[in-house]
């Protein structure tokens, strides 16, 4: 009984212990390639058309000359084209892209099992009640009778929600009509 207790307490402190190491990575001196960059944008200038340069340097360094390689135009237009370059030093966390997936994943892949679950097992579990299949037997047939007596707007669908809601409504109040009907009929008869 008590290993029972502890290995169900120990589950989510590990669940917490494993997330927690994926979150929080051992410090790094430099960050990964993929972490930081220098973007650089650079409209078109006279012949040549606009690119964007992607390096990945210091953010003191994010300028057109450190990351604009190869350089498109000769040397005395270097600093004009410089200067109708944007650039902007990037940083991301791929460690928390990376855990914020996996749980969007875990979560969607959660939905599918469970919905696996309802079409395929669930209609295999449940059995059908013997004492119930009657009274939905007369539903249908109330179903039928109500629809019949009451024609359906074209182009409207047969079966929604609300048609069912207001045909559940109708056949409870003319239950409770008829149960009206018949105690006061006894009534009048036993007085």
């Amino acid at each position: 009984m008590f290993a029972q207790s502890s290995r169900n307490s120990a589950s989510p402190v590990l669940l917490l212990v494993l997330l927690g190491c994926v979150l929080c990575p051992p410090a790094q001196a430099s960050k990964s390639s993929e972490d930081i960059r220098c973007k650089c944008i650079c409209p078109p200038y006279r012949n040549i058309s606009g690119h964007i340069y992607n390096k990945n340097v210091s953010q003191k360094d994010c300028n057109c000359l450190h990351v604009v390689e190869p350089m498109p135009v000769p040397g005395n237009d270097v600093e004009a084209y410089c200067l109708l370059c944007e650039c902007k030093y990037e940083e991301r966390s791929t460690t928390t892209i990376k855990v914020i997936i996996i749980i969007y994943l875990s979560v969607v892949g959660a939905l599918l099992l469970y919905m696996a679950f309802l079409v395929l097992v669930d209609p295999l579990i449940r059995k059908p009640d013997p004492y119930t299949q009657p009274l939905h037997n007369e539903e249908d047939s109330e179903d039928t009778r109500s629809l019949a007596a009451v024609p359906a707007p074209a182009g409207a669908r047969a079966n929604t929600v609300l048609e069912r809601v207001e045909g559940a409504q109708q056949r409870w109040k003319r239950q409770v009509q008829e149960q009206r009907k018949t105690v006061f009929d006894r009534h009048k008869m036993l007085s």
